[in-house]
């Protein structure tokens, strides 16, 4: 298998949805990693995640597509069991890593929600197993192509500021370098339509993760903004909606802020 080409940081920087790709297969060895990968979150995380070598029916033509999306042949499908109080956060945050892997070894991908054929006898789930969501992945054209440009411009808007993702609230808190790392990190990790509905609470020396829930996606999302604040902050969040983010090596303080 071919080294990565980017580390987990550059791979957020650079990573882009991408929504045509070219008839390249994706090679043996790289097929066998992701589903190795897949093998062990889903040991990790309860989920039953899976990868589709040939998914391309469910994205052929107009009627299941609307056009947005062209030579799709492989998918990671994004499920679990519909009991899991958590599901769709676990999908997001396990997802992203999928993501994240795709792109450090020169795939690209696309979050995709809805635009695809869910009755289709691919997305068959068991008794008690529930769909969120899917990724294409694959190779693409260096440059987006001009189809990609539109709907991006079409389907996304302009990106909060960072003030807006975080709210202090006890006034004279300092607030950590690392912290706003992560922020910016958070700023970069896709969401529904660009809506980034994720912001982050910080009271005292405690920073939790938040999303009001308002739409279907909204808790994938909170688990795709989690995990880019991990990589660049350097801890870890609980499950859960309003959860704390625990600092790596026992320095969850705030003595280097700003």
């Amino acid at each position: 298998m071919k080294n990565y080409m980017l580390t987990d940081l550059e791979a957020i920087q650079t990573r882009i949805s991408r929504r045509n790709y070219i008839s390249k297969k994706i090679e043996k060895d790289l097929v066998d990693h992701f589903i190795n990968r897949i093998i062990d979150f889903n040991h990790d995380s309860g989920l039953t995640i899976s990868f589709i070598e040939n998914a391309s029916k469910a994205f052929d033509g107009l009627s299941k597509s609307y056009g947005m999306f062209k030579g799709v042949r492989s998918l990671i499908v994004l499920k679990g069991p519909s009991s899991d109080i958590h599901l769709k956060e676990k999908c997001g945050y396990f997802g992203e890593l999928l993501v994240l892997e795709a792109t450090k070894l020169g795939l690209g991908t696309c979050w995709v929600a809805g635009t695809f054929d869910k009755k289709d006898p691919l997305f068959n789930c068991q008794d008690g197993e529930q769909l969120v969501c899917v990724i294409p992945i694959g190779y693409n054209e260096v440059k987006n192509s001009f189809g990609e440009k539109v709907i991006r411009k079409l389907s996304h808007r302009r990106s909060k500021d960072l003030e807006e993702f975080y709210s202090v609230l006890e006034p004279e808190t300092k607030i950590p370098t690392w912290f706003i790392e992560g922020i910016k990190a958070v700023m970069l990790a896709p969401s529904a339509m660009n809506s980034q509905p994720v912001y982050f609470e910080v009271s005292g020396d405690k920073i939790a993760a938040c999303t009001a829930d308002r739409k279907g996606t909204d808790l994938v999302d909170l688990g795709i903004a989690k995990l880019h604040f991990e990589l660049a902050a350097r801890g870890s969040f609980p499950l859960g909606n309003g959860a704390n983010f625990h600092k790596d090596h026992n320095e969850n303080n705030f003595s280097n802020a700003l």
